[in-house]
């Protein structure tokens, strides 16, 4: 074995190796599996490099705070995975890796190896990362090792087919705080002629060899968005997916995986997300003989192909991973914390979630410059700091038969234009925002008048409208300029902080009939990345600017629109009961931070009357909004709406960026009860909700979880529910006496502070 062109510069290490690689290497890929030392997540943990290389076992090592990720190079010079889990303390035990012996010749050791990136080829019959066709119609792709870099936190590894110029350069970024590994697939044709991509994944994770596992993952649709599903994984695959355009209310881009006794706090457990808002999919996969589990994640190859021409490259979706030792609470943490500190486009300034007020539900498409302003005082009143008007300010937008797509201010709505409106808000201590859905167009507007050619379609074929809308081919260059120009024009004229960007229906007929056959089905991932462009480059040009991500609820909640979008719509359901449940599922996946959580009039969606309370404390464990119309509210409405935005003010520090604990599931019984820890500890609050009761059974003791042991904690209630009257209570009586609360009837609720005292 002969190592050749190392050197160093720039920061970075580039080591390579030659296209011939010696042979007697020694270990296996079990003796990685070693026991370790249990890592407390909450210990002190000497940080480590994060990223390694091990030249003499041809290992790379990413480490985090509390785990370790190796892969490295077998005898045939390909890129095996070789363990993912608890931190590795120290390199003993660690051995070359040798690919897997072949199991009859059925089951070849290229299918039994788990390679790190796996190209459709030779002998490989698992789910590809890459497939491609090659302009003389080969179709068989095998990758091997050329060389890698190293600086800082981030490693790229490139490999090389065995005999075309087609590079995959794979790049790993590691977030040691959060526990967190980033995989990003990059390719590169070289070739002197086009390459048709027919599958492009990011990566794929390896769970440890065994049976037993379990997968997790968000299953939903309108109204009913991300609901919690559990399913043992068997021998065979599961394809999580969505062919709709967009993330979907359907199937969400996150999963996670345990051995099958993890609960919230306990057990091991990987997870996953991949960050696109478009066509994505998941392929979880056990292969026997070996009951591997691999989770391979990236575009969705259901009418994909991609041309690459020579010289040029294409990027995958990037793909998350984690481990936590401490169950599905403890994967939560790392995925909330990091979306915080890492992926949403304010992580580097952070700050609160303002109390919002959207119009919607009180004056729909009847909009007015004096009916916005009688909404704005009585908003300003209870504590409201950020103003929305919704659907209905502009072009011919009475109802939602016309209008999308003319951005233009209504003049018979707004005579003054918005600015009049605008002032109005900013004196009573509000900022402003603004409702879009910039993707779509109405046929009864002077857009599709212009450009019918704008839209996707198929020539001669039916054009499917839905909600009275056609898509906008957003994949077009002209398209996309229109959009971001007449969203600019809008912005720059008035003072807008914020805007909510809904996309209400999804794609069909998605063709492009105006580009080249050979491009067309390129327009599912052009399409978004052009939103993603207009929404970069709105935010670019107005600083401070935030986006609200909608889609008929949840139907665009990702970690690649939430590296755009500072908060998204949870569903289009505010029913307060039903909200725990999708509320539940969402923090799952998503920081409380992100999810906008209404409180709106009641009897809604399914005909249920819950207290003001009720959907007050409901809302409050999220970014508060209020969506109720304000004209019909009485004056104790108003005072205590009033107490509740003043309560959440003083606790949504911890509620947006604190530690989350999910104590009782809406699942599973008739409490729900969520503890929201502060990131210094100083402050505890717990939500305590009863849906129901029979036979006059109290709730069950609520234990709390995450506080100092020695401490003391000042007690404040906002009711009489607490049974404990004690003012201060010590951290050991709140994790193992635990509250009792005297909760009555249906719905129910309490809130309760805890401040650690000094």
């Amino acid at each position: 074995m002969c190592f050749h062109h190392c050197r160093v510069w720039s920061g970075w290490q580039r080591v390579g190796y030659g296209r011939s690689v010696g042979r007697g290497f020694i270990g296996c890929m079990g003796v990685l599996f070693l026991a370790t030392r249990a890592l407390n997540a909450e210990q002190a943990i000497p940080r480590a490099e994060p990223v390694r290389f091990l030249p003499a076992l041809k290992l790379w090592v990413l480490t985090t705070d509390h785990t370790s990720y190796v892969m490295g190079l077998n005898e045939r010079n390909e890129l095996q995975a070789a363990y993912w889990g608890e931190r590795l303390e120290g390199d003993e035990g660690l051995a070359p890796l040798h690919a897997a012996p072949e199991h009859a010749s059925f089951d070849s050791s290229e299918t039994m190896t788990n390679l790190e990136y796996p190209g459709w080829g030779g002998r490989y019959y698992n789910e590809p990362a890459l497939k491609v066709i090659l302009a003389n119609g080969v179709r068989d792709l095998v990758l091997k090792y050329v060389s890698h870099e190293i600086r800082d936190d981030t490693l790229v590894i490139r490999l090389k087919d065995i005999q075309y110029d087609l590079f995959v350069d794979l790049t790993y970024r590691v977030f040691p705080k959060e526990d967190i590994i980033r995989k990003q697939a990059r390719l590169e044709n070289r070739t002197p002629d086009s390459i048709t991509l027919e599958s492009v994944q990011a990566g794929v994770w390896y769970a440890p060899p065994g049976e037993g596992y379990r997968l997790t993952y968000l299953t939903g649709r309108w109204a009913g968005e991300t609901q919690l599903t559990r399913t043992p994984i068997h021998p065979g695959k599961i394809v999580l997916e969505s062919r709709r355009g967009n993330t979907s209310h359907q199937l969400n881009p996150w999963f996670a995986i345990d051995a099958g006794q993890a609960d919230e706090e306990h057990g091991r457990v990987w997870f996953g997300a991949v960050g696109w808002s478009g066509n994505w999919k998941l392929v979880i996969e056990d292969t026997p003989p070996a009951h591997q589990v691999r989770v391979t994640g990236g575009y969705n190859d259901f009418d994909f192909s991609w041309l690459l021409k020579p010289g040029e490259t294409f990027e995958t979706p990037p793909y998350y991973g984690g481990y936590s030792a401490r169950g599905f609470g403890g994967a939560s943490r790392l995925m909330h914390r990091f979306e915080r500190d890492e992926i949403l486009p304010d992580h580097d300034r952070p700050h609160v979630r303002p109390v919002l007020y959207n119009s919607w539900e009180a004056t729909t498409f009847n909009v007015s410059e004096e009916g916005q302003k009688a909404l704005a005082e009585k908003a300003a009143r209870i504590g409201v700091e950020l103003f929305v008007v919704d659907d209905g300010w502009f072009g011919q937008r009475n109802d939602d038969h016309a209008g999308l797509g003319d951005w233009y201010v209504n003049p018979q709505k707004f005579p003054h234009g918005l600015q009049s409106l605008i002032r109005y808000v900013n004196q009573l201590g509000m900022e402003f925002g603004l409702w879009f859905e910039p993707e779509m167009v109405n046929p009864n507007s002077d857009l599709y008048r212009r450009h019918p050619d704008w839209v996707l379609n198929f020539p001669g074929r039916p054009r499917s409208e839905a909600r009275n809308q056609l898509v906008l081919n957003m994949a077009r260059d002209d398209v996309k300029e229109y959009i971001l120009g007449a969203l600019d024009k809008i912005l720059s004229e008035n003072n807008i902080r914020y805007i909510k960007w809904d996309m209400n229906r999804h794609l069909s007929e998605p063709g492009w009939p105006e580009a080249p056959l050979a491009e067309q089905k390129e327009v599912w991932v052009k399409y978004v990345r052009h939103v993603y462009e207009i929404m970069d480059r709105l935010r670019a040009r107005h600083p401070g600017l935030e986006i609200e991500s909608c889609s008929g609820g949840g139907g665009r909640v990702d970690l690649g629109v939430l590296e755009r979008a500072n908060v998204v719509w949870t569903s289009d359901n505010t029913e307060a009961f039903d909200r725990l449940r999708i509320q539940e599922g969402f923090t799952f996946a998503y920081a409380p931070k992100v999810m906008s959580s209404w409180v709106t009039d009641v009897p809604n969606l399914n005909g249920r009357s819950t207290p003001l309370k009720f959907r007050f404390l409901v809302a409050m464990q999220g970014a508060l909004g209020i969506g109720a119309n304000l004209n019909k509210w009485s004056d104790e409405d108003f005072s205590l709406a009033k107490q509740m935005v003043a309560y959440y003010k003083s606790v949504r520090e911890t509620v947006q960026s604190g530690d989350l604990y999910r104590l009782f599931s809406p699942r599973e019984g008739e409490l729900t009860a969520n503890e929201y820890v502060a990131r210094d500890g100083q402050q505890v609050v717990l939500f305590a909700f009863l849906h129901s009761q029979q036979f006059l059974r109290p709730a069950p003791t609520i234990f709390l979880r995450g506080l100092d042991e020695q401490a003391q904690y000042r007690v404040k209630t906002t009711d009489d529910r607490l049974v404990e009257k004690a003012e201060v209570m010590s951290g050991s009586f709140l994790m193992h006496h635990g509250l009792n609360f005297s909760l009555r009837g249906d719905y129910d609720s309490t809130l309760v502070v805890l401040t650690k005292a000094h």
